[in-house]
């Protein structure tokens, strides 16, 4: 069994480059840990401070990796506020964790220890939700996302072929109470495989759907990329899209395209609904303008301006050193008290070259300034640069990629 693992990681994970591992404490992530000790690795936990016995696990991930002589760091995450989707939320603050984690790092590449069974209940999670070939696709065996590699080189083994490496090594792990959790639609996922399986609805039958719609969705990717660089323009973080080139491309393809400026200008993880985004593009046939996924779509002569909607971002506020909205960083003389806000009313009021940018005042009133309370200190993209300059730190090109 070592051998399939190192198999696996010899083939997802080449080179010798510091390489982060994202440990819990069950059993997947411990192999994956241990198959690695040896290499130049930094084991992270994230402790999302929902569980009592979160701490417990996170001191014996440390034990372990003490044991082995590798690095490791707890992570603790308490914003959860009570809104909303609690498992969606705890892991994107985890991925959010320990993105920011590795950056300080400086790793670049983070190894997760999904298991083909992970894929399979992924993948009918998806089908209950009515997917296509995105969702059915479930996860790449390597995304570029954050500023991180992600990387799961188990996809292909099983959950118990990880158990049995274990087992043979004499290495315990944690299991999950919430493992059990009918509440939770994995497990019920997982039992529901168990059910399939004399249909011949196998995991391994799932994962191998999911490579083959991976497949499809890459040849989509690049068609929709191909697109992009005929129909779409970058405006100093606006999507301008030629309306005759967006009319002449192919449904699926044009659709791509217009869902990723929207999730790239507004740093969104998820689309908007189909259902939206065809009402939208209908009343724009009458309109001049509209909102759609906190976006601002306006026709222009002879096209779509996608921006920021100035309301989606009027409360959003970051240290001047810090990611704002998403995907912008101001860069600058730093002083105390400094922090980034969107211009808004105020601060365009403020810079009386704004119209020499030709930016439109809307994209404007969304654009990232420097604030020190109240006083407009610099805003890059309206014409007052004060010595600042704002830089985007994702492209167009790099969402629609993205998986």
């Amino acid at each position: 069994m070592a051998r399939a693992l190192e198999a696996a990681l010899s083939a997802s994970c080449p080179g010798d480059a510091p390489l982060g591992v994202a440990v819990s404490g069950g059993g997947d992530s411990v192999a994956l840990l241990l198959a690695l000790a040896g290499r130049r690795v930094h084991a992270v936990t994230v402790d999302h401070g929902l569980r009592p016995e979160a701490t417990a696990e996170a001191r014996f991930v440390a034990e372990t990796c003490a044991r082995l002589g590798l690095p490791h760091e707890t992570l603790r995450w308490r914003g959860w506020d009570g809104q909303g989707n609690l498992q969606d939320a705890a892991r994107r603050a985890r991925y959010r964790l320990i993105a920011d984690w590795a950056a300080g790092q400086g790793i670049g590449r983070v190894a997760l220890g999904h298991t083909r069974d992970d894929q399979a209940e992924t993948v009918l999670m998806r089908l209950a939700r009515g997917a296509g070939v995105d969702g059915l696709s479930a996860m790449a065996p390597e995304r570029d996302a954050l500023g991180v590699t992600w990387l799961r080189p188990f996809l292909g083994l099983s959950r118990a072929d990880l158990r049995a490496f274990l087992t043979e090594r004499g290495q315990g792990w944690i299991e999950d109470p919430s493992n059990e959790d009918a509440r939770f639609d994995r497990v019920q996922a997982r039992r529901a495989l168990a059910t399939l399986a004399p249909l011949g609805i196998t995991a391994e039958g799932l994962a191998a759907t999911a490579a083959r719609m991976g497949s499809v969705r890459a040849a989509l990717e690049a068609a929709t990329l191909a697109a992009a660089q005929h129909v779409a323009r970058e405006d100093r973080g606006d999507v301008v899209l030629a309306r005759a080139g967006l009319d002449a491309l192919q449904d699926e393809i044009a659709r791509r395209l217009l869902v990723a400026a929207l999730c790239w200008v507004a740093s969104s993880d998820y689309p908007p609904r189909a259902e939206a985004l065809a009402e939208t593009l209908a009343a724009l046939d009458s309109a001049p303008r509209a909102t759609l996924h906190g976006c601002l779509i306006a026709r222009e002569a002879d096209g779509l301006r996608i921006a920021r909607e100035p309301a989606a971002v009027a409360g959003t506020v970051a240290q001047a050193d810090a990611l704002w909205d998403g995907r912008w960083r101001l860069d600058g003389p730093r002083g105390p008290g400094l922090e980034i806000r969107a211009l808004g009313e105020a601060g365009l009021g403020d810079c009386p070259d704004w119209r020499a940018t030709g930016l439109p005042r809307a994209s404007l009133l969304a654009s990232p300034g420097i604030w020190q309370g109240k006083r407009l200190v610099a805003a890059p993209l309206a014409g007052l640069s004060k010595g600042w300059q704002a830089r985007l730190t994702t492209t167009l090109s790099q969402r629609i990629i993205s998986h």
